[in-house]
């Protein structure tokens, strides 16, 4: 069997993308097909963590007319992260591939706490890691997350799965003309303020050498694709 390119790659999955097509909550066949790309992913031999985020739960745009201030939606917005992460883990566990979430915001009565001992060593046992909760502080997103925790846990690579295959000098959905790079660093990416990933993430992958790979997760077995090498996306370089 081939070696897998990445030894270790940590797995970016919005909240928008566990609702498929719904607007709100969960789309089952949409949650199985991204746990059976996740397994599919594993068995070719890459070590996996995978970071979720909110949105199918909760959106910064819904403090309008709450009075929430931003400390609280953030607060809101991982306790969203932590429910996908249960939820992922809990898929890819029913389809007979060991998974465990994992969590920094505590919610001790649903699943363990994160610590970067506790992920490495259940990694080392072949489980999927799934993690919520972001950081377990405010005002950081689920991309800076997903960087963090990937330099944390020394993966190879960050695989940033979105709804377009790769990065774009606008909105391509929206904008006709927009130009798609298969190839960026990340001080272009940062200079240009693209927007597919935050500042501070693509700062910090940069300031620690990770490549990042933008990817459409709406590909049939997208991760297991790129991973091998296949599909369409952008390689951010540093």
């Amino acid at each position: 069997m081939a070696q897998p390119r990445y030894k270790r790659a940590l797995v970016k999955v919005s909240g928008e993308a566990l609702a498929g097509d719904q607007d709100f909550g969960f789309d089952p066949k949409t949650v199985r097909a991204i746990a059976e790309d996740l397994i599919a992913a594993a068995k070719a031999g890459t070590e996996l963590a995978v970071v979720v985020g909110g949105g199918n739960i909760f959106r910064g745009k819904q403090i309008a007319g709450i009075g929430l201030t931003r400390v609280d939606a953030d607060a809101i917005g991982r306790l969203a992260t932590v429910m996908n992460a249960i939820a992922l883990a809990g898929q890819i566990t029913a389809l007979g591939h060991p998974a465990v979430a994992l969590s920094a915001e505590p919610v001790p009565e649903a699943l363990d706490v994160y610590t970067v001992r506790a992920a490495l060593a259940h990694i080392a046992a072949g489980r999927i890691v799934v993690l919520g909760g972001g950081i377990g502080v405010p005002l950081l997103t689920t991309d800076t997350t997903a960087t963090m925790r990937a330099v944390e846990l020394e993966c190879a690579v960050v695989l940033k799965g979105t709804n377009v295959d790769g990065v774009y000098s606008a909105d391509p959905k929206r904008d006709p003309k927009a130009q798609r790079f298969d190839e960026i660093t990340a001080a272009d990416a940062i200079a240009k303020d693209l927007k597919v990933m935050d500042t501070a993430a693509f700062a910090l992958a940069r300031e620690n050498r990770l490549p990042i790979i933008v990817f459409s997760l709406d590909a049939p077995m997208a991760v297991s694709s790129v991973l091998a090498g296949q599909g369409r996306s952008t390689l951010v370089t540093v």
